[in-house]
C-alpha cells in the first residue's frame, strides 16, 4: 500500500477511536468484506485503556491522591477530549494538569493540578538532554566587580513550578509507597525540578527563589534577577538561593552580560 493510501486509511480509521458513541468507519471491514464493529470496538477500548495507563504512569502521585477509580474516570474524560499528537506515550498528557484544574469533580482538591504540573516537569526533566552541572568553583573565581553582570545558563532539565498551595510537600509525600501524614495544603510553595545526573531532583525553593531562577532562565543578569526577587520577597537571601541552585545542579555555564 503506497504512503498516501496509508495516510488516507488512517485519516478515516482514527477519528472515532476516542468516541465511544461514534460510528464505526465504513472503511473498517472484516473477512469477507463484512462489517467489523465488534473488532473495532475492542480496538477502540484498548486505545483508551492504553492512554489512561500512560497517564497513570506519568502522574502516580495524582492517582494516589485521588484513588484509582477517580483517577481513571477523570483520565477517560481527558483522553476523549484530547487525543495524542505524538507516537511517544511519555509525551502524552501535557494538557492533563490544565484539565484537572477545570475538572468539575476535582474542585475540592485545588492543589491537585499543581501536583500534576510538578509530575509533568519531573518527567520532562528526566528526558531532558544531559549536561555537566556548573561547579561553584567557577563562580568563586569571578572578580567581585563582575558578579552583577553575570548571566547563568541553566541546565536543560531545569524547571520551575509555582503553586499557591503546598504542592511540593504533597508531591513528595505521595510519590512513594509510605503512608502520607496530614499536610497543611494552604502554604504557597515553589518547586525547582532538575536532573544534574541520573536522578531527578525536586526541591522547595526559598522565598523569592522562583522569581530569581525564572529571571535567570530568561537571560537576566544576576543583579537584575536578584532585584526582581527582592521585590517579590523582601526576605530573599541571595547567598542561600545561589548555594541551593548550585547544589541542585541547576546551571551549566556562566557568561557575562557585558558581552551580550
Amino acid at each position: 500500500m503506497p504512503p498516501e493510501a496509508h495516510a488516507s486509511y488512517a485519516a478515516a480509521f482514527a477519528p472515532a477511536l476516542l468516541d465511544p458513541d461514534g460510528d464505526v468507519p465504513a472503511i473498517v471491514t472484516g473477512p469477507p468484506g463484512k462489517a467489523a464493529e465488534k473488532r473495532y470496538n475492542v480496538y477502540r477500548n484498548n486505545v483508551t485503556v492504553s492512554l489512561i495507563d500512560a497517564l497513570a504512569a506519568i502522574y502516580p502521585a495524582v492517582q494516589r491522591l485521588t484513588g484509582s477509580d477517580f483517577f481513571r474516570a477523570m483520565a477517560r474524560f481527558h483522553v476523549r477530549e484530547t487525543p495524542p499528537t505524538s507516537p511517544l506515550l511519555f509525551d502524552y498528557g501535557r494538557d492533563f494538569p490544565a484539565f484537572i484544574a477545570r475538572y468539575e469533580h476535582a474542585q475540592s482538591l485545588p492543589w491537585l493540578a499543581d501536583v500534576a504540573r510538578i509530575e509533568r516537569a519531573w518527567l520532562d526533566a528526566y528526558h531532558a538532554a544531559d549536561s555537566t552541572p556548573l561547579s561553584p568553583v567557577v563562580l568563586a573565581a569571578v572578580a567581585p566587580d563582575r558578579l552583577a553582570n553575570l548571566v547563568f545558563i541553566v541546565h536543560p532539565a531545569t524547571r520551575v513550578v509555582r503553586s499557591s498551595f503546598s504542592a511540593v510537600t504533597i508531591f513528595a509525600a505521595n510519590r512513594g509507597t509510605e503512608t502520607a501524614g496530614s499536610i497543611d495544603a494552604s502554604a504557597p510553595e515553589d518547586a525547582l525540578i532538575t536532573r544534574p545526573d541520573v536522578e531527578v531532583v525536586v526541591q522547595l525553593l526559598p522565598p523569592g527563589g522562583a522569581v530569581f531562577l525564572t529571571r535567570l532562565m530568561s537571560g537576566w543578569m544576576l543583579a537584575e534577577a536578584a532585584a526582581a526577587a527582592l521585590e517579590d520577597a523582601p526576605d530573599f537571601d541571595l547567598a542561600t538561593n545561589i548555594a541551593g541552585l548550585f547544589e541542585a545542579g541547576a546551571f551549566t555555564l556562566l557568561t557575562s552580560g557585558d558581552a551580550i
